[in-house]
């Protein structure tokens, strides 16, 4: 009795959602769960995508470190290494960093050399991919901040990753890599030591932008050897602010160890400073 005067209730009670409109609301709110998901799914793939490029591209940069080595003594040699981005993009900035060499001859500094070079930029958009603002990480070398590096191992490039916004040039994480100085030591048979300098400056070169490629050329090695006796050297690592170069790219950007490193040369050494330039082109070079 009970369960037929219930059925009878239910018939007659007008608030009772028809089954075709349940239907229309049960579509709708599935399909609502269905964007949610979907735009979740596509942020966190493009999250992984530009992962991995960011990933892959710390590896390039730093073959584009050791091949500028191959390139800076040779005049004439080229380079090319092929990039594939969706979301950075491979950059050059001219004139960011001057290095300047001096010697002590027992009473007073003298300047023999200076150099000024560019970098190589990979940026990232943040709003793809961030590291997190005032990110800071070495790569090569990976434990040695300094810019003069020794032994003929050493990179003549420091590669790192960096996040700084906001910037002029816009809000990017970063991976870069910029030249610094190997020096290498070894004694002479006629007796003293014998101590070498080497410096690659990087150039703009053509820049067609034909393809997903940087190409690096031995333009012109220089070499200075002082006359004078010397006993110490001190090289400065000076960031230059020029019309050519965006704000921010300053000594803290870099975040060298020092910005002045000087060291002690025994009595009746050999001195000499190499500086090879290296033309930077973005794209196929003919």
């Amino acid at each position: 009795m009970l369960f037929t005067q219930a059925r009878k209730n239910l018939r007659k009670e007008n608030r009772a959602v028809s089954p075709a409109i349940s239907t229309v609301i049960m579509t709708a709110a599935l399909v609502v769960l269905v964007l949610v998901a979907t735009s979740y799914a596509n942020n966190i793939l493009t999250f992984q995508l530009a992962l991995d490029e960011f990933s892959s591209n710390k590896q390039f940069m730093q073959s584009t470190g050791l091949q500028t080595d191959d390139v800076a003594w040779t005049i004439g040699r080229t380079e090319t290494v092929q990039f594939t981005p969706k979301y950075g993009q491979i950059t050059f900035v001219p004139n960011v960093l001057n290095y300047t060499f001096e010697i002590y001859n027992g009473s007073s500094w003298q300047t023999v050399y200076n150099s000024t070079t560019g970098m190589i930029l990979f940026n990232m958009p943040v709003n793809d991919y961030s590291l997190g603002n005032n990110y800071f990480s070495r790569m090569m070398p990976a434990n040695n901040g300094s810019f003069l590096q020794w032994n003929a191992s050493a990179p003549v490039s420091q590669v790192f990753a960096t996040q700084e916004v906001p910037m002029k040039d816009g809000s990017y994480a970063r991976i870069v890599a910029v030249p610094t100085v190997r020096v290498l030591n070894s004694t002479l048979i006629t007796g003293g030591n014998y101590y070498k300098f080497y410096l690659p400056s990087l150039v703009s070169g053509s820049n067609p932008h034909l393809s997903q490629s940087l190409t690096l050329t031995g333009s012109s090695l220089t070499k200075v050897t002082p006359s004078t006796s010397i006993t110490q050297v001190r090289i400065n690592a000076t960031a230059l602010a020029t019309p050519s170069t965006p704000p921010g790219f300053n000594s803290a950007f870099f975040n060298f160890d020092h910005t002045t490193e000087t060291l002690s040369v025994p009595s009746e050494s050999l001195v000499e400073f190499y500086s090879g330039t290296v033309s930077v082109s973005i794209g196929m070079v003919g």
